[in-house]
């Protein structure tokens, strides 16, 4: 089953074309991981999937009607989207830019309530902000900055969450902290995630449903093993590797070739 899909769809900045004519289908239920080499456009796809970007042509469609004909508010309702580099208002606390991800969900009758709460306290507490909560955004570390921005993410609470790029600052532990609790939401709730990630080995490790682009056409879509090969990695990436099963959890795991030597 599919609810969030893109047919025939065009992107471009100006008179630039980044995407043309590509076809995805976003599996309900499971997290997909998005990867491809930088300037593929794999970040703008994303934007167009959220409605940030308005198609040049072709559509995205939300259980089959096009974003373009849906209200806004049902949309953030149902797509949370992290962008890349995302701007806080100045001197804003972590607790008020948390909150703000319950805005699609507030009624003129109704400004706040204990379920907006529990959400924001929760989304909080899984990103391991809490302690944060006073602090002005403006303060923190970029890797704190991007926990934040996760926070006001999961505290839409929406069943399908947009994520570019979100290990982005962080380092090794928190990367995994994050994409551990992507799988997690997953698993828990079944919201359906799609991510981009400059990391394949990531990417293969944490995704249900890989998608690998190039030159702002999808080169193969599927299950890690089946897509992670050496002639794919070869194609896209023009890198030579091995491709060896990892260790801990079996998924596809990218070796380099030889290294540079004198």
């Amino acid at each position: 089953m599919t609810r969030l899909s893109a047919q025939g769809l065009t992107l471009a900045y100006e008179d630039r074309t980044v995407v043309d004519g590509l076809d995805l289908d976003i599996p309900d239920g499971e997290v997909t991981v998005i990867v491809g080499p930088n300037a593929c456009g794999k970040s703008t796809t994303l934007r167009a999937l959220g409605r940030l970007l308005k198609p040049r042509a072709g559509s995205v469609l939300l259980d089959g009607t096009a974003l373009a004909k849906l209200p806004t508010k049902r949309i953030a309702q149902q797509i949370g989207l992290l962008p890349q580099s995302p701007v806080a208002p100045e001197a804003i606390t972590v607790a008020d830019l948390v909150a703000r991800g319950r805005q699609p969900h507030q009624h003129w009758w109704q400004q706040w309530s204990d379920e907006d709460e529990r959400a924001v306290t929760e989304a909080m507490e899984r990103t391991d902000v809490a302690e944060l909560a006073e602090r002005s955004v403006d303060e923190l570390s970029g890797g704190q900055r991007q926990r934040v921005w996760i926070a006001m993410a999961l505290a839409q609470e929406t069943s399908l969450l947009l994520l570019d790029e979100p290990t982005t600052f962080l380092d090794i532990s928190h990367q995994v902290e994050v994409l551990d609790l992507v799988r997690q939401l997953n698993h828990d709730r079944g919201r359906t995630v799609v991510v981009v990630l400059h990391d394949l080995n990531q990417a293969a490790r944490y995704a249900d449903h890989l998608v690998a682009m190039r030159a702002g056409e999808v080169v193969a879509s599927g299950p890690p093993a089946e897509v992670v090969t050496a002639d794919l990695v070869r194609e896209v990436f023009g890198l030579e590797c091995v491709v060896v099963p990892d260790p801990v959890t079996g998924s596809p795991l990218v070796v380099p070739g030889a290294p540079w030597g004198p």
